[in-house]
């Protein structure tokens, strides 16, 4: 049994000499952090429910857009994304056009997004270099 010990305390030894040493970092959070991670939350939801919806889905393919697509866009937005589609979300009349001009939003930060070379979507919208 000591014979094995020793090169078990070693071994251990050695690993802790090696193991790098991470240095905590602690701060305060905000409540204007805490509300606005939680605003981006509820945009980032209410565009996955209005992709599920069925008129939704169908004007995305009729745009040439996958809704699968879309959905994992929506997921991966930036914050100053969301921002900008909330934005356009709240300056839209209620209604049955509502959809449709949430969408052409989408469209719109789609487009962009391929403009500036984040993602390749479009055929006819060439990257700014």
């Amino acid at each position: 049994m000591t014979i094995l010990l020793r090169p078990l305390a070693i071994l251990l030894s050695l690993l802790l000499a090696i193991m790098p040493v991470m240095s905590a970092q602690a701060g305060m959070v905000g409540n204007s952090d805490l509300l606005a991670n939680s605003a981006h939350q509820q945009t980032r939801d209410s565009l996955q429910q209005l992709l599920d919806r069925q008129d939704a889905q169908q004007q995305l393919q009729a745009l040439g857009v996958s809704p699968e697509w879309a959905r994992d866009r929506v997921a991966h937005l930036s914050d100053s994304e969301l921002a900008r589609l909330n934005q356009g979300i709240d300056q839209l009349e209620a209604g049955g056009s509502s959809v449709l001009g949430v969408l052409l939003i989408i469209f719109i930060v789609f487009i962009i997004t391929d403009a500036i070379g984040a993602t390749d979507v479009f055929s006819f919208v060439h990257p700014v270099r």
